[in-house]
């Protein structure tokens, strides 16, 4: 394991289930990002779930297992970054209460989750770097996923990043860090309550004029897209790393 360090010099990615089967392309411009900003970037190939879904379905035997994997995966990355909030919110609050019979592996998974970021507050956090020279014309409105929000305190990062982007108009919604109603396996259980959250989410968002929908939750992002589709609004919903890798016209 190695020592932490004020100013990183690599990256290791970590995409997250949701990201490499739905949102490649966000883990690419997540990529491009983070080279921009002189960094080497490291993928291991041996990484797999984090075991949200089993966490949450209260199989926390089989996240555990997940979890050892993860730290093994890991545990040499000075860094780990992904631009999926919900899973790290698991890595740091989650993983330690997982291993509180082995007091030497909940010290390394306490380490190894102070080393973990999601990729707003990676870039402006610790590298202090806000404008990317993205350029994107757009009346746009950001929601803040639950996990980046209330697990991680995630609110200013995005905002900065996004008023550094030229072109693009940020309205807030009432209330931005109201609720999808995804939830991950919440959204299966109990639809007609997510349905219920969602409805009032998409209200608010209307109300904005907002053309586009930025995110930094994949779940969110599919939730909110799937709302608004079945509805036949004409918004678009994107990922904040496409918008600042100038990905997206």
């Amino acid at each position: 394991m190695i020592a932490e360090t004020s100013r990183p010099h690599r990256v290791a990615l970590f995409i997250t289930c949701l990201g490499d089967l739905f949102y490649p392309q966000v883990g690419e411009a997540t990529v491009r990002l983070l080279r921009r900003a002189g960094l080497t970037v490291g993928f291991p190939r041996r990484q797999t779930c984090c075991g949200q879904p089993a966490y949450n379905s209260g199989f926390h035997h089989v996240t555990r297992q997940l979890a050892e994997h993860f730290v093994n995966v890991f545990d040499n990355a000075e860094y780990i970054v992904t631009p999926f909030g919900s899973c790290a919110a698991l890595v740091k609050n989650e993983y330690p209460h997982l291993f509180d019979d082995d007091p030497k592996l909940r010290e390394r998974v306490e380490a190894l989750g102070r080393r973990t970021y999601e990729l707003t507050s990676f870039l402006v956090d610790v590298l202090g770097m806000d404008d990317f020279g993205a350029t994107f014309a757009a009346r746009a409105t950001y929601h803040d996923g639950c996990h980046a929000y209330r697990g991680l305190g995630i609110y200013d990062a995005p905002r900065r990043l996004l008023a550094h982007v030229r072109g693009l108009d940020l309205f807030e919604m009432g209330s931005p860090v109201w609720c999808c109603g995804f939830g991950g396996t919440f959204s299966v259980r109990m639809p007609d309550t997510s349905g219920a959250i969602l409805e009032e989410k998409i209200r608010r968002i209307q109300a904005t004029g907002a053309d586009v929908v930025v995110s930094t939750e994949f779940g969110c992002m599919m939730n909110i897209a799937g709302g608004l589709a079945r509805r036949g609004l004409p918004l678009r919903v994107i990922h904040l790393a496409s918008i600042l890798a100038g990905d997206v016209r």
